[in-house]
């Protein structure tokens, strides 16, 4: 196992106290180290508790589990990052990849076995359960099906089963519960619409902290609904991705002679940071340390 002087904490803390006081921490995924740079400098500056995460797809290509949780931990000391930090696995797609990001130092893992029959889901979830809380390490599961297409893996939107979702949550003691209610992943087609009632029902049956997918492109009214209703966790993605090339291209664009990395790449970075920022404040997680 690799061991770090870490100062990254589990997510498992920041959800209840968010849950309680009726806000959402922000999980922002990384596409590479420059990104994490600007994530956690945003949440610095916003005085917010943070969710870096890699999705299990882009792993193997950001160099492996080993490197992102020193990269990641070196960061926050050598940047002085005093706000809460974990560090997470999204969508891990076995029990063994979850299993390598804890021994990584992974603080947080995602076991998605949303697209496997209850029962499976269930006892993959509890096997990473077993393993997590021998290190400290908290674990989020999925029910139903998150639609969209994430990292390549394209899907549809299947809304979760509330009776699988009390399953899951007693059975397997998760810290918290991915249960799609319609939202997917990338940029939605029209407005969202998401299912309010069975996110009621299915907070007051769980009782745990809920996190929502696919949090990009979701309207103010629709986000801060879905956290009174006990979404203590919103992922975003797509708005990062869809900033950075913005600025990309328009340095492109507007000097095609230009061939310096780091006078295309700046422009992308500080504008994850300005986006990062602004959900941080969407989310209403600023000053919340």
């Amino acid at each position: 196992m690799l061991t770090t002087s870490s100062k990254l904490v589990t997510m498992k803390e920041m959800l209840v106290r968010a849950k309680e006081e009726k806000y959402a921490v922000g999980q922002f995924n990384i596409n590479s180290f420059q990104w994490a740079e600007a994530i956690l400098e945003a949440a610095q500056e916003e005085n917010s508790p943070v969710i870096v995460a890699s999705s299990d797809r882009l792993v193997d290509y950001l160099g492996g589990f080993k490197l992102i949780s020193t990269v990641i931990n070196r960061l926050v000391e050598d940047k002085n990052i005093t706000v809460p930090v974990a560090l997470h696995l999204d969508h891990g797609s076995s029990v063994e990849r979850c299993i390598e990001a804890i021994d990584a130092g992974y603080t947080s893992v995602m076991i998605d076995g949303s697209h496997h029959p209850i029962d499976e889901n269930i006892e993959m979830t509890k096997e990473v359960v077993n393993y997590a809380k021998l290190h400290g390490v908290s674990v989020e599961a999925e029910v139903g099906t998150v639609g969209g297409n994430e990292d390549g893996l394209i899907g549809g939107i299947q809304y979760a089963d509330p009776s699988e979702c009390v399953r899951i949550v007693k059975e397997a003691d998760i810290d918290a519960l991915a249960a799609a209610l319609g939202s997917v992943h990338g940029p939605y087609q029209g407005e969202p619409k998401l299912g309010f009632d069975e996110m009621k029902e299915i907070s007051e049956l769980t009782d745990v902290p809920l996190v929502l997918h696919g949090g990009s492109g979701i309207p103010l009214y629709q986000l801060h609904k879905a956290i009174d209703l006990g979404h203590a966790k919103i992922n975003v993605n797509t708005e990062c991705l869809q900033a950075w090339a913005a600025a990309v291209r328009n340095t492109l664009e507007n000097d095609r002679d230009v061939y310096d990395a780091r006078t295309i790449l700046t422009p992308g970075k500080e504008a994850v940071k300005e986006t990062v920022k602004a959900k941080i404040r969407e989310f209403k997680s600023n000053n919340k340390v």
